[in-house]
């Protein structure tokens, strides 16, 4: 094993005894055994276990979206026309940024985003976590919820991105309502057939559907991962969350969303090279909430700067508990969010306790 973490190999030799035994908490236990460094590992980084799958992850990992993006660059993956180099230019350097601070899992859930980190991770595939969803060949479409085609989306996807694995097969679901149980059973089914091939090392799901959540990862253990929006402005319910079912059944969680797709912030959050110390602080602040309540494994906010990179670096090396006067800023900030959400993103409202 090296020094940098498993290996796919190592996975498959070693998968069916790396889920016994470890601690049900997100953190790594201060007295645990010796184990191989996380990969991208970073002394100022913070490495929290992804529920049962055993993977370390850093306390925060980056989304695959890249909202504005073009500000910066003048182009993005999906925008036609122009020149694409400064956007493959950017999205390399904010990666490789990304890995120095010690951020070691990128979640990609489109064919854009696929196609374009696989790209950037090219020659260095083994160094970071990578999360897969094409979801345009997934449950959100019913031509897609039987195993038959599931195996073959993945597939196709895999070659047309030139990759031989991922860390996590993370299938998009319905939003709200979610999916029946058996296209559930047809994703458990599909991910049998590529995790034995290699292909997938573990199995996620992502929705906007709390209750069908709780009832799935209860209903269905091979759900290892759930990525679920998890704002700003968010707080674990005190009695019937869906983080007790996450908690019984050892279930890692991304949380998605945090800034409310750049609703939090003043300025525009870095957009056109301008950088807002308020929108950063504002930033920071979110990420500490999310990080304090302890239920979230790891926040991914879409990063689009090398600035974005090292403040949200900077926010899990500060002190996790925010005091009164921080408390009150982000409860100002997170107030005047949800009511400056665009029409399309009012369903986070319902995303205040989870």
């Amino acid at each position: 094993m090296s020094e940098q973490g498993c290996s796919r190999r190592d996975f498959l030799r070693l998968g069916a005894a790396a889920g016994v035994g470890l601690a049900a908490t997100h953190a790594l236990a201060a007295d645990a055994p010796a184990a191989a460094k996380p990969l991208c590992f970073n002394e100022n980084m913070e490495y929290r276990r992804l529920g049962k799958t055993g993977m370390m992850v850093s306390a925060v990992c980056m989304g695959g979206h890249w909202k504005r993006i073009g500000s910066i660059t003048g182009s993005g993956w999906d925008r036609t026309g122009g020149d694409l180099t400064e956007f493959d230019k950017n999205r390399y350097e904010v990666v490789s940024r990304a890995m120095d601070v010690g951020i070691n899992y990128i979640d990609a859930c489109s064919s854009g985003e696929i196609l374009t980190y696989a790209k950037a991770l090219k020659g260095r595939r083994e160094k970071m976590h990578l999360g897969f969803s094409w979801y345009e060949r997934e449950l959100r479409f019913p031509e897609w919820c039987n195993a038959e085609k599931l195996v073959q989306g993945f597939d196709d996807g895999l070659k047309q991105a030139g990759l031989d694995y991922v860390d996590v097969w993370r299938v998009t679901c319905q939003m709200v309502p979610g999916n029946k149980e058996s296209d559930i059973e047809a994703v458990c089914d599909a991910f049998d057939k590529i995790h034995a091939q290699g292909k997938a090392l573990h199995l996620g799901i992502s929705s906007h559907d709390r209750p069908w959540l709780k009832k799935i990862i209860e209903r269905f253990p091979k759900i290892e991962v759930i990525l679920t929006p998890f704002t700003a402005a968010s707080n674990v319910k005190p009695a019937d969350s869906l983080f007790d079912a996450v908690k019984a059944q050892d279930v890692g969680v991304f949380g998605i969303k945090p800034f409310s797709s750049g609703s939090l912030f003043v300025e525009g959050a870095g957009a056109g090279g301008k950088i807002s110390a308020k929108d950063d602080e504002l930033a920071r602040l979110a990420l500490r909430h999310i990080l304090s309540t302890g239920a979230v494994t790891a926040p991914i906010p879409g990063l689009i700067s090398l600035h974005q990179v090292d403040n949200v670096a900077q926010a899990v090396k500060e002190h996790r508990e925010l005091d009164a006067k921080e408390t009150a800023m982000l409860n100002d900030a997170a107030a005047h969010m949800l009511a400056e959400l665009p029409s399309d993103y009012h369903w986070l409202r319902d995303h205040t306790w989870v």
